[in-house]
């Protein structure tokens, strides 16, 4: 077996380069494979740096596959760092996947409030309940039976499997992409389908079989650290002998940038009714932003503005007489309370709140009246905790 350095031609590596000198360099190297004799020294250093290195992570710490199965969900598109807390505190109420099981989804959607992207705790949920019932309580360890969960995908039965179980599979993610298109000096798009099906093939190739789990997790760890989107440290990287793009000096052009989604500016009016006691009124209606900024928790009756200069008031004024048409109080009690900034993916959010203190709040379905100042018994989103703290702040200032 050989892995190839996936450079298309002697042309193509000649683009990357600066002046002559470059160019015959990158001729040589286009012409390189990385031999079966290399393999091992490459594996043998890598494996080394990771275990002298590696970060002190609660999930690390054990080989159980429920505690492996949850970081991998909860580290989808979130930094180590937040998620941190996360982990601990769902670990502290569903210790054992039995116990998420059992649990309602309310609960499980309480303890992931503040973690965003809610449809992996619905699907973590729905996985554990399969779990439970179809596999004796303990993660599958074949790759087609974990497909088979919800919301897991290649690279997540992937991790698990090769950490959990040492499988011999490659877990292939944006940092492993980024560290084997800097070691195979690849251009483009890496997640056009023909260049990630290239990707995870030699991901597999270059796999230490014998060590799966700390091989994928070294891999992760030195795009995590060293290898990183910018600014790449090729000084103190373990495999800077082995990577193409480090000889031809373009390892922090590497990988190409992505395009990003052109950002969109969204204004949401919400209103915050407050009676005597303190208590706030949170609603389950959806409406078509719902599930996008407030997840489908509970929030405070919400619409998204379609005018940019148009009275705010007005427009959620006729959202609560259109959706809450039993519930009777003035337009003009809603007093406009400091806007609150918040953004979702490609989204920058203006959250514009009106307080409205009433004497009474109405028994309405699909609503719930809480304290204002402990939203924590329901599970709201963080678009929602950034409402209800610029209304503690408009309450404690009394009326007027």
């Amino acid at each position: 077996m050989r892995v190839e350095f996936l450079l298309a031609s002697a042309a193509e590596a000649t683009l990357l380069c600066d002046n002559a000198t470059n160019m015959k360099v990158a001729v040589t190297l286009a012409r390189r494979q990385l031999a079966p004799h290399q393999l091992v020294p490459l594996r043998r250093r890598l494996l080394a740096w990771y275990r002298a290195n590696r970060r002190d992570l609660p999930w690390r710490r054990s080989h159980d596959p429920y505690r492996i199965w949850l970081a991998e969900i909860m580290l989808q598109q979130t930094r180590i760092a937040a998620v941190l807390p996360y982990y601990e505190r769902f670990l502290a109420r569903f210790p054992s996947v039995t116990d998420l099981a059992r649990a309602r989804e309310p609960e499980v959607l309480k303890y992931w409030a503040g973690l965003g992207y809610y449809s992996r705790a619905r699907n973590l949920h729905r996985a554990a309940k399969q779990i439970v019932t179809e596999h004796n309580a303990r993660f599958p360890s074949k790759i087609d039976t974990a497909l088979a969960l919800p919301g897991i995908g290649n690279y997540t039965a992937a991790a698990i499997l090769s950490i959990a179980y040492d499988v011999p599979l490659a877990a292939l993610d944006g940092n492993v992409a980024r560290v084997l298109a800097r070691l195979f000096a690849i251009r483009g798009d890496l997640r056009a389908p023909k260049t990630w099906k290239r990707l995870a093939t030699n991901a597999q190739e270059l796999l230490s079989s014998k060590f799966a789990g700390d091989w994928n997790q070294a891999l992760m760890e030195l795009g995590e650290i060293i290898c990183t989107p910018r600014s790449p440290q090729c000084g103190h990287c373990p495999l800077a002998q082995y990577c193409k793009a480090h000889a031809l000096g373009i390892a922090h052009k590497l990988p190409a940038p992505r395009r990003k989604r052109a950002t969109a500016s969204v204004r949401i009016g919400a209103a915050i009714f407050v009676d005597a006691r303190g208590q706030t009124l949170l609603t389950k209606t959806c409406g078509e932003h719902d599930l996008a900024i407030f997840s489908g928790l509970w929030q405070f009756p919400a619409v998204a503005l379609k005018s940019t200069n148009g009275s705010a008031r007005t427009e959620i004024s006729a959202y609560l007489r259109d959706n809450f048409n039993s519930f009777i109080f003035a337009p003009h009690s809603l007093v406009p309370l400091p806007a609150a900034s918040h953004t979702v993916t490609y989204r920058r959010l203006a959250l514009l709140p009106f307080l409205a203190r009433v004497d009474k709040l109405p028994n309405l379905p699909a609503c719930r009246a809480v304290p204002l100042a402990n939203l924590s018994s329901l599970p709201v989103s963080s678009a929602t905790q950034k409402i209800a703290r610029v209304a503690l702040a408009g309450v404690s200032k009394g009326p007027g």
